[in-house]
């Protein structure tokens, strides 16, 4: 069985698969990039970040001597920001002590930030054609299906097994179009909905026998996501607005945001407050709620525009002119905030 899945994929892989993404090529900094960039990110969404980013920093040392604010603005909206910081401290790595060259084997890049396992694979496999299997959300959806695996996939476990099928099921040829084809056949035909009829396993997946694709993999322990408020304060004056750089540890480490504080402010104390530190306060109002979804908990964001006399002498921070605010690294919901205060 082992020998016929790994053929058939190959197959498959070979005559349908995925063969004109912008980073199928041998060189192991564009794998290594566009590989944390697809960490529990969509293809359809990394094309252009892929494209952007390495117009911009098209060699390891060019990102390892980039400044991390440029990083992160080219990163903004993809998520996953630790990805963006990671990526910018193994660069420096790679340049200081491989000397700009890359690792070989994946046991070297699990040693970089930012890289587990199955990453590790991936860039070795396609890279210099290592004998290295991956194991994303992707694959285990596919190998619970073709082994019709009725427990959960979730735990240390479960994790194990399924790394030791996975190895098993590797050939001793053509390893590049084998993972190519894992990482396909996951998105693009055995996906939440699959389409059975057009897939090379077909006949043989035991959960299509048994009628069971819908049902597996076993779904996941549905948590109880937590629930988050803060205020935001826009500073603005004429067509600037105010932000600081965020340093402290948490998902939007290293981006530029809007002042916080938690919970719900009203207009007179965000007034009373901004004055104390110094700020030429002439009116405040609130603008509408967001609620923005990070993968541990929903945030309810409750902005209050302050509208200034002049760019007053704040503790920390940068005035952003709005029009510019593409070459600084703000959150999603925040450039979204105030691109509609200031542009609708």
């Amino acid at each position: 069985m082992q020998k016929d899945f790994a053929e058939t994929l190959i197959r498959w892989q070979k005559q349908f698969g995925r063969h004109q993404l912008p980073w199928q090529t041998e060189d192991p900094y564009s794998r290594w990039v566009s590989e944390v960039m697809l960490q529990q990110t969509q293809v359809v969404t990394v094309i252009a970040y892929f494209k952007r980013f390495m117009e911009r920093f098209p060699t390891v040392r060019a990102l390892a001597e980039a400044r991390e604010d440029d990083v992160m603005a080219l990163w903004a909206g993809l998520g996953y920001y630790s990805r963006a910081r990671n990526l910018h401290r193994a660069a420096k790595m790679l340049v200081d002590q491989y000397g700009g060259f890359f690792p070989t084997t994946r046991t070297e890049w699990e040693a970089l930030p930012g890289i587990g396992r199955s990453t590790a694979a991936a860039i070795v496999a396609f890279s210099f054609g290592r004998k290295e299997t991956i194991l994303d959300g992707n694959v285990k959806r596919v190998l619970a299906r073709y082994f019709a695996i009725e427990h959960s996939l979730e735990g240390a476990r479960a994790t194990r097994d399924l790394w030791t099928l996975a190895e098993s099921l590797l050939p001793d040829h053509d390893i590049e179009s084998y993972v190519q084809g894992l990482m396909d056949l996951g998105a693009t035909v055995c996906t939440r909905n699959p389409s059975c009829t057009v897939c090379p396993f077909c006949q043989s997946c035991k959960a299509n026998q048994l009628g069971r694709q819908n049902a597996l993999p076993v779904a996941k322990t549905k948590k109880t996501r937590p629930e988050k408020e803060a205020t935001f304060f826009l500073l603005w004056t004429g067509d600037c607005f105010f932000v600081e750089k965020r340093v402290d540890k948490g998902v939007w480490q290293g981006l530029y945001c809007l002042p916080q504080v938690d919970g719900v402010v009203d207009e007179l104390s965000a007034e009373q407050f901004w004055r104390q530190k110094g700020a030429s306060v002439q009116n405040a109002r609130k603008l509408s709620p967001v609620v923005h979804d990070f993968s541990h908990y929903r945030l309810h964001l409750y902005p209050i525009a302050l509208k200034l006399r002049n760019e007053s002498a704040l503790p920390s921070g940068l005035w952003v002119k709005a029009s510019e605010m593409q070459h600084v690294a703000l959150p999603v919901p925040i450039e979204a905030l105030v691109k509609a205060f200031f542009f609708h």
